[in-house]
């Protein structure tokens, strides 16, 4: 594969638009993350060239599907490949029947229908509306949000800067949430027609161009190709 090197967030779109998934960390043996192909001194530093800050700004602009899509870990999903994964991971049933048939939790039901009442919701807000801002409720709160994330029911939307009563900024940002279904449609992203084993066949040809085969050993488990 090739060795990519990123210096701006624009050069970070030219690698998501041609490799069209990209974690945020190392995930994938022989295979680039977007630590690995960035300079580790503009991490963190809040600058235009810092790639934890572009995290917020890729779904924003609607250059990539963010979130921890895939093995709790957060990655970045073009448009292009997101139609062809939501049909791999994704599910045709509807949140309702889901969780009817046991499939989902009573708390990410309760977490998505928050999200899609309150589309752009900040975690911290999502939280106290969902009546779990207690100690003991925060660990099915954070497990809610993966379940919903690894399905592709939502995506990250972008980050809200904790701010004080005077509207300065005050501690960490929080992450906030939209329905992937949302999300999509503000992007003109249409929802796919193809049945999960062409697009699996898709994506196995898509990253079989791209990847040495260890590469895509680890690629092949991931969407179960």
């Amino acid at each position: 594969m090739k060795d990519y090197k990123v210096h701006t967030y624009e050069e970070a779109i030219d690698v998501i638009k041609e490799i069209g998934f990209l974690p945020l960390a190392k995930l994938i043996p022989d295979y680039p993350s977007l630590d690995g192909i960035t300079l580790k001194e503009h991490w963190y530093t809040g600058s235009e060239l810092d790639p934890w800050m572009w995290r917020a700004k890729f779904p924003g602009d609607g250059a990539a599907a963010y979130g921890k899509f895939v093995k709790k870990k957060s990655v970045l999903i073009s448009p292009e490949l997101l139609t062809l994964i939501r049909v791999i991971l994704g599910s045709s049933l509807s949140v309702k029947e889901r969780y009817q048939d046991g499939l989902m939790s009573r708390e990410a039901v309760e977490l998505y229908t928050l999200i899609r009442e309150n589309e752009g919701i900040d975690t911290r807000v999502l939280r106290v509306e969902a009546g779990m801002k207690d100690k003991e409720k925060k660990k099915p709160f954070d497990h809610a949000l993966l379940e919903l994330q690894g399905s592709l029911d939502i995506v990250v939307s972008g980050t809200k800067a904790k701010t004080n009563e005077a509207g300065e900024k005050n501690g960490w940002s929080s992450t906030s949430f939209e329905t992937m279904k949302f999300w999509s449609q503000n992007h003109g992203i249409k929802e796919s027609t193809f049945e999960v084993e062409d697009a699996k066949m898709m994506l196995k040809e898509h990253f079989a161009a791209l990847c040495s085969p260890e590469a895509m050993k680890s690629i092949n488990k991931i969407f179960g190709l």
